[in-house]
């Protein structure tokens, strides 16, 4: 399966995969928050667009698009063909470079960097039909109130992942007791009961535990003992590709 991106400006923006650092969870003590893979999973489960130059934006809380003024932090040919007020109210529009196409029944989920925090300033998600969309989308950001943010060049200001929505109506949510399944309560008390002595103990100040630190179930893909059987399809690392021009195309 592909992801085409066609590019629709000479030079467009790097195109990369999710890297799963973010410096709010490094300033935590021993760099916890990378012990949650979900977290860390998220974080690179898709890929980047880059900005190619640094700037500010400051919106003065008006409605019309003159409201937001953009600052290139050097002169570039025309930053409008990159990032513009275009919608006005407070929204911040980027111009991916691509334009994407995915097989029958794929779309393209795009959002802001996964866990990646801005302060005054939200990105707004969107789902593409890529399968059959001859045209680009563009990202948007909405300010939070009004005043002044930065884009630093190589940030990320969009985020992509693909799925499958074409098949998504065709999930049912039902809400069932865990009585209803005997074997999944049992595997899910196991886990309970191993999560609260293992807490009860750094509580107590077990040096076993305390050495330990967290329990890596999840993260290794083991269950407690007598939790049920190991998953086959158990993955705690993205080795996504960086995309490359096909042919020397650009």
């Amino acid at each position: 399966m592909q992801l085409e991106c066609f590019t629709t400006m000479t030079n467009p923006p790097d195109l990369v995969p999710g890297q799963p650092d973010r410096p709010w969870m490094d300033a935590f003590g021993g760099r916890t928050p990378y012990r949650c893979l979900p977290l860390t999973m998220a974080n690179t489960t898709g890929w980047e667009i880059l900005c190619p130059f640094g700037f500010t934006a400051e919106w003065n809380g008006g409605i019309t698009a003159q409201d937001i003024m953009i600052i290139p932090d050097a002169p570039v040919t025309d930053a409008r063909h990159f990032v513009l007020s275009h919608f006005a109210y407070g929204t911040l529009t980027f111009h991916t470079g691509y334009l994407f196409r995915t097989p029958p029944g794929w779309a393209v989920l795009t959002s802001g960097r996964p866990n990646h925090i801005k302060h005054g300033i939200q990105a707004l998600d969107g789902l593409v039909e890529t399968d059959w969309l001859p045209f680009p989308f563009t990202m948007n950001w909405l300010f939070t109130a009004p005043g002044v943010v930065r884009f630093e060049k190589g940030e990320p200001f969009c985020f992509i992942n693909v799925v499958e929505h074409s098949k998504l109506d065709r999930f049912e949510p039902v809400i069932r007791s865990l009585d209803s399944e005997p074997e999944l309560k049992d595997q899910y008390e196991v886990w309970s009961t191993s999560r609260a002595e293992f807490n009860q103990k750094l509580t107590d100040g077990d040096p076993a535990a305390l050495k330990e630190s967290w329990q890596r179930f999840y993260f290794k893909g083991e269950p407690p003992e007598r939790g049920g059987p190991a998953p086959t399809g158990h993955i705690n690392k993205r080795r996504l590709k960086r995309p490359e021009p096909e042919g020397g195309a650009t």
